[in-house]
């Protein structure tokens, strides 16, 4: 069987398809992973054969695009203004963004570059002929290419948000360039998707339409060396990690670690951060106590947490998830602020908007996360819960059976 993946220009879009990659090679099937020419080291890294042929908008400036148009509509929830989509600089006012101005030069821009990537890969996948498409919900070139073939597409959620969100929640791309129109399917929608690939278990399930396909989520947080035997303290462990890109797309106000470092030393625990250099060297002097590790894979770390601190990435989120690690998410997007509610109301952790949060309402959420007995159990059970979903080998052997029905 020849499978083709389609991914998104960043990485934590597609880290869940990582190891059903794995799966797929391993069971001897002929894989190929379209992708943007920035994202090759990142797919070759992990082990799978990268072909760069995708383009299209840069997933900052969509992001960015995407909170200017959540102010313009009145629905941006933070004091400070969205940072211009296409330069990543703070903005006095909103005029500061001319959106006919877009719409006539870098929008069209944007909008020929989306309707050559969804044509590239309808053109590979013309010519390799796959028998099955999975891709991530921001790459929806696979999904045309799998329709134009007339091949199942199966969308593979990254974490606890689905198809058919409200907006601003919404993770579904736009269609700018009209690629699902040009080849005869009319205006792209959540409703084109017929087949989901879901790793959340019951209590966190997101809200989608399509056939749901059950999956075990197997982290997958890039390359790095696992922690080498740290030494027990004797104090509840708890584990930060923030995102590196998160300043260049919510402002640099969402850099809440030093806010979270300062709350974690007034508390009997003993602090872990796992960081970027840059993040480390933006952080200044590093708190006394805090012992930090750079590119560490979360998930051997959190096998020795009380919990979890981090920005309601679904990475982070479903890494704890899977590890039964009580977590709290402080916030700074809709689409993360969903995800982390969705885990706080499983009872497995605790979600705070992060533009709210002061050193003492950190502090607050931490001492109860890792002293709350409900906490970890709901953690326990979750994990349980994801544990008993079917692994990328079994979920194969169902995309298996779709590819050949």
């Amino acid at each position: 069987m020849r499978v083709l993946f389609t991914v998104s220009s960043w990485p934590t879009h597609y880290a869940a398809m990582v190891p059903l990659g794995w799966a797929v090679r391993a069971a001897g099937h002929d894989l190929r992973v379209l992708c943007a020419p920035s994202q090759v080291a990142a797919v070759g890294g992990a082990g799978l054969p990268p072909v760069p042929v995708l383009g299209g908008m840069e997933v900052a400036v969509h992001n960015r695009l995407s909170y200017v148009r959540e102010a313009l509509a009145g629905d941006w929830p933070y004091p400070w203004l969205p940072l211009h989509p296409l330069t990543g600089a703070a903005m006095s006012t909103l005029d500061d963004f001319d959106v006919a101005e877009y719409a006539r030069t870098d929008g069209a821009r944007f909008a020929a570059e989306s309707a050559r990537s969804h044509d590239d890969a309808v053109a590979y996948a013309r010519d390799w002929r796959p028998d099955l498409v999975v891709h991530d919900p921001v790459s929806t070139e696979g999904l045309l290419a799998a329709m134009v073939l007339g091949v199942p597409a199966v969308l593979a959620l990254w974490g606890p948000v689905g198809t058919h969100e409200p907006a601003p929640v919404r993770i579904l791309p736009d269609d700018p360039g009209g690629s699902f129109e040009r080849h005869g399917f009319g205006p792209f929608g959540p409703d084109l998707v017929r087949h989901v690939l879901d790793p959340c278990p019951g209590p966190v399930a997101p809200p989608v339409r399509a056939e749901r396909i059950p999956v075990r989520y197997v982290p997958y947080n890039g390359p790095g060396t696992p922690p080498d035997g740290l030494p027990a303290s004797g104090r509840p462990r708890v584990c930060v990690t923030w995102s590196t890109a998160l300043r260049s797309m919510s402002g640099p106000s969402s850099y809440a670690l030093p806010r979270i470092l300062a709350a974690l030393a007034g508390l009997d625990v003993e602090t872990v951060l796992t960081a970027t250099r840059a993040d480390v060297a933006a952080l200044g002097e590093v708190p006394p106590g805090v012992r930090v590790l750079e590119h560490c894979p979360l998930h051997p770390l959190l096998a020795d947490c009380a919990g979890v601190v981090h920005h309601g990435g679904a990475g982070s989120a479903m890494t704890a998830m899977v590890s039964g690690t009580p977590q709290l998410a402080l916030t700074f997007a809709s689409e993360q602020a969903r995800l982390a509610q969705r885990i706080a109301d499983a009872g497995a952790g605790r979600h705070l908007p992060g533009h709210t949060v002061t050193v003492e309402t950190i502090r607050d959420a931490v001492a109860a996360l890792v002293t709350d007995p409900s906490h970890r159990r709901a953690a326990a059970e979750l994990r349980r819960a994801a544990a008993d979903r079917p692994a990328p080998v079994d979920a194969l052997a169902r995309l298996e059976k779709l590819a050949a029905d």
